[in-house]
């Protein structure tokens, strides 16, 4: 039996919401470990679960209980699991209020156990927040809720930032989860300028590139066409880029959002900073749906996942596809080798 300290450090893969698609796509991941040659990873849910999921896919998966101490050894065998029960049983597509205690548990868990450096980094299956927040969650989604979890155990101010990252595009929303028509009174300067900081650090950091090129996004058509379709673009984009070049940083625009994400434009730059959640999303999406992932920067701890949703409608048929939480399990190992947990 190898010593404890030559094994490595298991991820810790939150359940996410179990009626979605998290159980398949988890246990088609481990399946596949060999052949992809997955690292280690430490399930954080509810065994019945996975036991029930697997049986309706007709998969045969070995699943033993285990911790961070010994999941290494157990992962080539079997499914490690550390126990978070679902709270009611489980129907696969009908999501359960009652199963958000449990989908809550296992994050905090997973923040806990790579805060103290049990886990190498956190990967999160994905959520139903509409579940939550009939559940009382009082956070727009996964980014805030982890960004809160690392100010409460540091003490200090935790800003994070949503990365989508494929094979095609990195890009950045700098707003996120707030309704279109919030977006120009949320959006100010300092908050372009500090979301840029950032992704400038961890980029450099966390991802190797030894100085990132930032291609930001105007907000208004065109780019505001001079101020003809807003002023915006000139008022409060342009000062954060100025300020941005002024600290070294290579930040470059406002550029018009329809002419930047073409094979051509791509080529110039290593990240699109984004005004909006959906001016990010529908080109990383589109660009490469099955395989990106996104990553929270600005966290003391690495935390990857899916690009996806919990897609209730295909739970349980045997059609997800495990490409993204491959990816997502891939990229949080690639990060921690590289920096370690707290980057």
């Amino acid at each position: 039996m190898p010593q404890r300290s030559s094994l490595p450090l298991p991820l810790a893969l939150t359940q996410g919401d179990p009626a979605g698609i998290g159980p398949d796509i988890t246990l088609a991941a481990w399946l596949r470990r060999g052949e992809l040659n997955l690292p280690p990873f430490l399930f954080l849910g509810d065994a019945a679960v996975l036991a029930a999921r697997a049986s309706q896919l007709g998969l045969t998966v070995p699943f033993a209980i285990a911790d961070p101490a010994n999941a290494g050894s157990v992962f080539p065998d079997a499914l490690p699991i550390l126990p978070i029960e679902a709270g009611v049983d489980v129907i696969a597509g009908k999501p359960h209020v009652a199963t958000a205690k449990g989908t809550i548990a296992a994050i905090e868990m997973a923040v806990s156990l790579s805060m103290s450096g049990q886990t190498s980094a956190v990967v999160t299956n994905p959520i139903a927040k509409s579940v939550l927040y009939d559940a009382g969650f009082g956070f727009p989604g996964h980014t805030e809720f982890l960004a809160d979890l690392a100010t409460r155990a540091t003490g200090k101010p935790v800003m994070p930032v949503m990365l989508l990252a494929g094979p095609k595009l990195r890009a950045i929303p700098v707003t996120i989860h707030i309704p279109l028509k919030d977006v120009p009174e949320a959006l100010t300067s300092d908050l372009i300028a500090e979301t840029c900081r950032i992704t400038d650090h961890d980029l450099r950091v966390r991802f190797g590139i030894s100085k990132p090129r930032l291609a930001v996004a105007g907000l208004n058509p065109h780019a505001g066409e001079n101020g003809a379709l807003g002023k915006e673009d000139d008022e409060i984009v342009r000062p954060a880029i100025d300020k941005l070049r002024s600290e070294g940083i290579d930040a470059f625009g406002p550029l018009p959002a329809d002419t930047m994400f073409h094979d051509d434009a791509r080529r110039r730059y290593d990240v699109a900073i984004c005004m909006y959640h959906d001016q990010a999303l529908i080109p990383a999406k589109a660009l490469g749906f099955d395989d990106s992932v996104n990553v929270t920067l600005g966290l003391p701890f690495v935390r990857t996942s899916p690009d996806h949703g919990t897609a209730f409608g295909i739970a349980g048929k045997g059609i997800a596809k495990e490409d993204s939480l491959v990816a997502a399990l891939k990229l949080a190992n690639e990060i921690s080798s590289k920096t370690g947990n707290n980057p």
